[in-house]
């Protein structure tokens, strides 16, 4: 059997999805959905915890998210099918409640993700129109909200998304990175890039080298995440057998390598505490505006990051709004969930409950932002980003050894990654999720995922005392029914 007839027919009797997504365009949505609002909004951030050695946070950052692809790239070619980590998940535990908590935690991740963004595009708004919001101010907030409103009324419309419409947004997001790296060869050029920056380590709470970069990485790490959504993408694929590995790892290294370029040159053009501190604009904004004053791309560039930021949110929203419908419809939560919009077709309940859930966010983050010692807004949600999918990862590196124990009937061809890397990768996706990677401001992540995590515990119990209840209902009626016969 060959690798693309073993992908062909796995709904069964169900017709398959259109295979329309060769390698060239499965490469461009991968780079697509890395790229965004991690590199936009996180630079500064990253910075701060680590000083001129921004570059890397995001190196070990890909290197983690690396290992763990190559759990994934085995486990997509095993069961090239469109569920993702829910799926691998249940394969390898058959436990419906934990399969119930990874799906929730995905949708979490996508809900703190376009928070994280909604947040950047106020800043980035900031800049563009240079409209002196405060951070942490009603300003700051307002924007922040009405762009989440925006994008729940796009969401409740309708989009009909491509992956070939990705493509020209992908265009755009990355314009904005290599207009960074340009400008910083053109400063180098000019005498006004100071490389020496590069390699001064700071850490403003007096870590040690290794716990500073680890806190550092796990705000880094939100850059890096994304590559896990192109496997629900696998049924549409002309052959993921063989396009997966090549496209997923040279997105990868591509995405990796613009991120230590931008942050180098980041560090490069300004120094360390004026891309920390908000009051002076977005840090990317700063780069742009210190390698080429006498140019007016420090007006055109909060654009470019507004386009890019909007877009994550956007995809994200769609992403968990149609995760919650799905689990609405296999009654894992309630059914009022999955309902749809008689004319929009849409799952309205849904996109007004994540909606509802990342107004709260945005609300809590920002007005915990304005104290003097809280973690900025952006750096927060994504990383509290970071965390639910640092766990999430470490279940399918997890899952995927305990795959591999049991025997296989599968004859078609699967990638197979090395030995070591799914034990590799559960351990440094669980370092990085603990307590002990991350600062003092981050250890409010928690309290964010714990609370999300709880909804979700509160939801799933609702339903299950619910449909227990209704099965008991039934049962009676037919011991009744059957005593009067």
């Amino acid at each position: 059997m060959s690798a693309t007839e073993a992908t062909k027919d796995v709904n069964g009797e169900q017709p398959d999805l259109n295979r329309v997504i060769g390698p060239k365009l499965l490469l461009l949505f991968i780079v697509g959905d890395i790229l965004g609002t991690g590199v936009y909004a996180l630079t500064g951030s990253v910075a701060g915890e680590v000083g001129g050695a921004a570059w890397a946070p995001f190196l070990v950052a890909f290197v983690v998210a690396t290992i763990t692809a190559f759990s994934y790239l085995e486990l997509v070619t095993r069961y090239p099918q469109a569920a993702g980590a829910a799926l691998y998940t249940h394969k390898a535990f058959g436990v419906h409640f934990v399969t119930f908590l990874v799906a929730f935690t995905v949708m979490c991740s996508g809900i703190t993700s376009a928070s994280t963004a909604s947040n950047a595009f106020a800043g980035f708004l900031n800049d563009g129109f240079d409209l002196g919001f405060e951070v942490g101010g009603a300003g700051i907030l307002i924007t922040a909200l009405a762009f989440m409103a925006l994008v729940a009324a796009v969401n409740f419309r309708g989009v009909g998304e491509s992956v070939k419409a990705n493509v020209v947004l992908t265009l755009v997001e990355l314009s904005g990175l290599l207009m960074i790296i340009f400008i910083g060869l053109f400063a180098v050029t000019q005498g006004n890039a100071d490389f020496s920056r590069v390699v001064v380590f700071d850490s403003p709470s007096d870590k040690s080298t290794f716990f500073a970069i680890t806190a550092a990485t796990s705000l880094a790490f939100f850059a890096m995440v994304g590559f896990e959504d192109s496997v629900n993408m696998a049924e549409e694929c002309t052959d993921p057998v063989r396009d997966f590995p090549k496209m997923m790892l040279t997105g990868l290294g591509v995405t990796g390598v613009i991120y230590l370029l931008v942050s180098i040159t980041a560090v490069a053009l300004v120094p360390v505490g004026d891309l920390t501190d908000p009051a002076k604009g977005q840090a990317l904004t700063q780069v742009v505006a210190a390698g080429a004053p006498d140019f007016p791309f420090d007006t055109i560039f909060p654009f470019i990051g507004m386009f890019a930021v909007a877009n994550s949110a956007l995809i994200n929203m769609l992403m968990a709004s149609r995760l919650l419908y799905g689990m609405a419809n296999q009654d894992v939560l309630p059914r009022v969930l999955g309902k749809v919009h008689k004319s929009r077709r849409t799952p309205w309940v849904s996109i007004l409950f994540t909606t509802a859930i990342s107004f709260a966010l945005i609300t809590y983050v920002v007005r915990a932002s304005a104290s003097a010692d809280g973690a900025s807004s952006v750096a927060l949600l994504g990383g509290t980003t970071a965390l639910l999918l640092l766990c999430v990862f470490t279940v399918v590196n997890i899952a995927l050894i305990v795959i591999r124990r049991r025997p296989t009937d599968e004859k078609h061809p699967h990638f197979t990654a090395p030995t070591v890397l799914p034990y590799v990768g559960a351990i440094t996706c669980a370092f990085l999720a603990g307590p002990w990677a991350r600062s003092e401001e981050q250890q409010e992540q928690y309290v964010i995922a714990g609370f999300l995590l709880a909804a979700g515990l509160v939801l799933w119990l609702l339903t299950w005392l619910t449909n227990r209840g209704i099965r008991a209902k039934k049962t009676g009626f037919r011991d009744i029914d059957h005593l009067s016969e």
